[in-house]
């Protein structure tokens, strides 16, 4: 009998994963771009913008814990297709607040930025628990650097959209633009999505190459057993909040998430008032730091799995990439004293490039997950790095509104980045599987 071919279906996942992440921050960022343009009519002056800005974070970082727990329970298929479906209604729904008065506008945009923040809650925790499924450990850096890179592709692609739109529609029509995208996602989600052994395209030898690898294939099954397996208490929450190494790594995701919430909130803005471009000229600008904190992204996962493949241990192989990149994004002060518009792209390219390069906190979550606590661990994760995406952007407001400069806003956000190093060296140390069992886990080097 002929040997079984091998598929590849886990790489069609990832892409799905990538696009579906891609709207999800290109959603994120479409208040920011949309800033500039709505800020007279709506009377947003710098800190009423930032808490604007803010809103997302308030119920995207609440909603990390129960999210989890449901990933955990009913699946990544089904809790991930719904929050597709609700973020994009809302985003639908902020196109209309153009109609209302200045104040009700800032009231309504910020409840429905709440309820957008509670629906995408479990994208990248839904993310790292089908990463840690579908791929072998040896190749999770790299899938977990793809579907994070988005982050930064999606600034490159909807960026220039939103400009565009903005410019010939007004700030309303991007939200809308938004909302009938996100039903094609959906679509797209639910008809694609499966767990490992469910896809009616995978062969038995890519299960088994997966498995064998040190994928958790059987992990992403929803319902009662799973549930009982892996309960959502503060007990487990104790648990994982216990272990300094994982301390070290929920500390360093907030630094590295600093950096993520400035370029997806502040640098538009920054481009427009500090640097003086036009709304169009905003989009495109924007562009090019995006796209090089996008090769940053999938440049630092595949640079971390050849370490590994090389022998390495898996500590330094996380730790390298994410350490270099986070000192390339101190770079960006240097903007302060870069008069010439091509200076600044240059130092912002280079500290996305950076950023993209050390933001392997996704990967390094599915190397550390106890098992069956991925999707907790991956909610607790995000729930403390994206407390960067409460502070941040009012933070900024305020320095910006009490100084009328950014030097002081791009010094914070650098030096958070310098906190990042010091994060994952002395404190997160070696980098291993925790086991809920009392027996101490051991390093894995494949």
């Amino acid at each position: 009998m002929p040997e079984e071919k091998k598929t590849r279906v886990r790489y069609l996942i990832v892409s799905i994963l990538f696009a579906v992440s891609c709207f999800s921050y290109g959603d994120r960022v479409s208040l920011s771009l949309a800033a500039s343009a709505m800020s007279k009519p709506l009377q947003l002056d710098p800190l009423r913008m930032g808490y604007l800005l803010s809103g997302f974070s308030w119920a995207y970082v609440i909603a990390q814990i129960p999210s989890g727990g449901l990933l955990d329970r009913f699946g990544p298929k089904r809790v991930y297709g719904i929050s597709i479906m609700l973020w994009s209604i809302c985003a639908f729904l902020i196109g209309f607040t153009g109609h209302l008065g200045a104040g009700l506008a800032f009231t309504v945009i910020f409840v429905l930025r709440l309820i957008s923040g509670f629906a995408q809650a479990p994208v990248f925790p839904g993310n790292g628990r089908i990463v840690a499924s579908w791929f072998p450990t040896a190749e999770r850096g790299r899938a977990s650097a793809i579907f994070n890179s988005a982050q930064y592709f999606s600034l490159m692609i909807f960026a220039p959209i939103f400009g565009w739109i903005i410019h010939l529609a007004g700030w309303t029509s991007c939200f809308w633009f938004m909302g009938v995208l996100g039903a094609v996602f959906a679509l797209l989600w639910f008809n694609w999505v499966y767990e490992v052994k469910d896809h009616p395209r995978i062969s038995k030898a890519e299960i088994d190459y997966i498995e064998q690898g040190g994928g958790l294939v059987s992990s992403g099954k929803a319902g009662a057993a799973n549930a009982k397996g892996s309960p959502l208490t503060w007990s487990a929450i104790r648990h994982l909040l216990s272990q300094r190494m994982l301390v070290g790594i929920y500390l360093g995701q907030y630094c590295i998430t600093t950096l993520t919430w400035f370029f997806l909130t502040w640098f538009p803005i920054y481009l427009s008032q500090a640097r003086h471009l036009s709304i169009m000229k905003v989009g495109f600008a924007a562009a090019l730091p995006a796209l090089c904190g996008g090769f940053g992204g999938i440049l630092g996962g595949i640079v971390s799995d050849r370490l590994l493949k090389a022998g390495h241990s898996l500590t330094f192989a996380r730790k390298t990439p994410i350490i270099a990149g986070m000192l390339l994004s101190i770079t960006m002060i240097g903007c302060n004293y870069a008069a010439a518009q091509s200076v600044m792209l240059l130092l912002m390219s280079i500290s996305f490039f950076g950023k993209g390069f050390g933001s392997l906190g996704w990967t390094v979550v599915s190397d550390t997950s106890p098992k069956g606590r991925v999707g907790l661990n991956g909610a607790l994760f995000n729930l403390i790095g994206n407390i960067a995406g409460i502070t941040t952007p009012i933070v900024i407001g305020y320095i910006v509104k009490k100084t009328g400069s950014f030097d002081d806003a791009l010094i914070f956000v650098g030096l958070t980045a310098l906190l990042a190093v010091i994060s994952y060296g002395p404190i997160v140390g070696q980098i291993k599987r925790l086991d809920l069992d009392p027996a101490p886990p051991v390093e894995a080097t494949r």
